[in-house]
């Protein structure tokens, strides 16, 4: 009790000046805690500007060449070629090395040329046998036409011989009756020939015999039926006009039947020999008609000499004996020549009509089998022409490849191992002598010097800004001093497909920039910086990238304002890679923080979150740290450093 009487007493002895700051102090800390209007925070500030803002798109990059020549590995097969010599890479190709045909790379060649030896044994042997299949088709052409020549010749011969027999007329008459004309069946081989190139039905049925219904070609193990016998080439087996004899062995008679005996009259026959034999029948008829007449005439005047009894009973008996021999003779002639007439000459008129139809038929099969073995001979010649073909080209391959060993200079330039790139595939060895490259792969790449372009890769957040045609200024990397101009001369559709695999959320799209100038420093695969030039904004209001704040999807600055820092709402327009457009919420001269104050709420309701990484790329192409960000058309989030803006 007595301590808290002296502390108070001390108290007390105070002086006033004291008591007043102290209640300074109170009421300053009392203001600050409860009763600021806004933030205050100690960081860079920038001023806002107005004037000229100029909206470009600024991207780092490799060079290559818009040309190249690229040399790949020729050789075929899946175990790949081995490189034993290749050229230095970095070597320029002159026009006097294409001149000299100064060797680049040279290939292992060692397997192409034993197996050019190998196949050039099988080359001759199939060339050998494709002459002998040559010969062989040669050969039965000629024996077709002999055997059908001696099977024309023997159906000629059939027909003279009936023509012989019952005359020209005659025969001519019947033939056509019948449809047996010999000019039908004498077509020549080379009409016959047209039918082979056809399918393999066609050519069985061809070589078929006529008389029988053919088959078709039956599968394994499958009974081929019987169908309706198809019309056959006229080249095989001529038409037969008229009622015609059949030729079907089932079918011998007439159809219908040849009267053969109303063509057995002299005047009708002509000079056959038919004709002939009737006529000296007729005559001996004819000679015992009259023998038989005289006799009768003799008995009668023997009869009346015997009753004046001038005549004996004897001379009487002898003529009547006589008129009886002359009777039977005259019945023995007529019946000759009724046989001759209805059974011989019918029967030979047959004979030789049959032996003229079985020399057609045989002039048919002699057709049908050259055209037959003609079949098979020609087959065996394209059948080697085939393999001679293929062998043929395999050899033509084969050393067309063992050439593709040795790769000479074609074009002049600087010589890069592989594809310009890092293209391996699995375990593919780097471009060095002794290793093995595939069949395909790039060995080497010789880039047109005069015409470089920067290869980029463009954020999406920007690609819909970058078009074909827009001018560059380009940097390239080890020669900043050197300025350079350019050109956007491609622009890519889709995002980069080689980029997915490491970063799938991240789209970049292949955008390429010439150079328009030719130096002879520039080399490939240098880095370059690109400055596409979009368009200029005129008399607009900026601040710097760093200075907007996305709260809650809408945007913020935090403008100084004496001691008090305000946060105030604004309306953002388009941006470049420093500055980005005020349409409203700023003016001229005042300033904004370039980094918002320590324990800012900035929402954290994830609404645009998608919007904020497609907006707010950096410098290198990567998305800025995640965070809510502003809609498409505003300003992109700023980074976490604090680096001033240029001027």
């Amino acid at each position: 009790m007595p301590n808290e009487n002296n502390f108070f007493t001390r108290l007390r002895k105070q002086p006033l000046w004291l008591w007043a700051m102290l209640g300074l102090v109170v009421a300053a800390a009392l203001y600050y805690s409860f009763g600021r209007p806004t933030v205050r925070t100690v960081g860079t500030t920038f001023g806002v500007k107005r004037g000229t803002l100029p909206i470009n798109v600024l991207e780092g990059g490799s060079v290559e060449a818009l040309e190249s020549q690229e040399i790949r590995s020729q050789i075929k097969g899946y175990q790949g070629t081995k490189i034993l010599t290749i050229v230095d890479e970095g070597y320029l190709v002159t026009d006097e090395d294409i001149k000299k045909g100064k060797v680049l790379v040279e290939l292992d060649s060692s397997d192409i040329k034993q197996r050019i030896t190998t196949e050039d044994i099988s080359y001759q042997g199939t060339l050998a046998a494709l002459i002998q299949a040559q010969q062989a088709y040669d050969i039965q052409k000629n024996q077709n036409e002999s055997d059908l020549k001696a099977a024309e010749q023997k159906a000629r011969f059939a027909l003279m011989d009936f023509e012989k027999f019952l005359g020209k007329s005659n025969t001519t008459e019947i033939i056509e009756q019948i449809g047996l004309k010999l000019d039908a069946y004498t077509n020549s081989l080379e009409e016959a020939e047209s039918e082979l190139d056809l399918d393999p039905q066609t050519i069985l049925r061809l070589t078929q015999d006529p008389t029988n219904q053919p088959t078709t070609l039956p599968g394994p193990g499958a009974i081929a039926p019987k169908p309706a016998a198809p019309a056959l080439p006229s080249a095989i087996v001529p038409p037969r006009a008229g009622k015609g004899r059949s030729t079907n062995k089932s079918d011998s008679a007439f159809a219908p039947p040849i009267d053969f005996t109303k063509y057995a009259k002299a005047e009708l026959l002509g000079d056959g020999a038919a004709r002939q034999e009737l006529r000296k029948l007729e005559d001996d008829m004819y000679v015992s008609q009259q023998s038989y007449e005289l006799a009768k005439i003799k008995f009668e005047g023997t009869q009346r000499l015997f009753k004046e009894q001038f005549a004996t009973k004897m001379e009487l008996d002898n003529d009547s004996l006589n008129i009886k021999q002359n009777e039977v003779k005259l019945a023995s002639a007529r019946t000759a020549l009724d046989l001759y007439i209805y059974y011989e000459f019918t029967r030979t008129a047959e004979d030789f009509l049959s032996k003229y139809d079985e020399s057609l038929r045989l002039l048919v099969r002699a057709r049908k089998e050259a055209i037959s073995k003609l079949a098979q001979s020609r087959a065996q010649l394209k059948s080697s022409e085939r393999r001679w073909r293929i062998e043929s080209e395999q050899l033509a391959e084969l050393r067309e490849q063992m050439s593709n060993c040795v790769i000479r200079a074609l074009r002049p330039g600087l010589v890069v191992y592989g594809g310009g790139e890092d293209r391996r595939f699995g375990n593919e060895e780097p471009i060095r002598e002794g290793a093995t490259v595939r069949e395909r792969q790039t060995i080497i790449t010789i880039p047109d010097m005069t015409k470089m372009s920067v290869r980029l890769k463009i954020h999406e957040s920007y690609i819909k800004k970058v078009k074909k045609g827009l001018k560059a200024k380009i940097q390239i990397d080890a020669f900043p001093d050197q300025k350079l101009e350019g050109e956007v001369i491609k622009v890519g559709v889709l995002p980069d497909s080689g980029n997915r695999w490491m970063n799938p959320d991240l789209k970049v799209y292949i955008t390429s920039v010439s150079i328009s100038t030719v130096q002879d420093w520039i080399k490939p695969g240098m880095s370059a910086k690109v400055e596409i030039l979009v368009k200029n904004l005129d008399d607009v209001v900026y601040v710097p990238l760093q200075a907007i704040v996305p709260i809650n999807g809408k945007h913020f600055v935090f403008v100084e304002n004496g001691i008090r820092t305000e946060q105030r709402e604004i309306q953002t327009g388009e941006f470049n890679d420093e500055f980005i457009e005020i349409k409203s919420g700023l003016k001229e001269g005042e300033k904004v923080l370039l980094r918002a104050p320590d324990g800012t709420d900035t929402g954290g309701d994830g609404k645009n979150a998608d919007e904020d990484k497609d907006v707010a790329p950096g410098k290198d192409g990567a998305a800025k740290p995640a965070a809510p960000a502003p809609p498409a058309d505003a300003a992109p989030k700023a980074p976490k450093n604090n680096r001033a803006p240029r001027q």
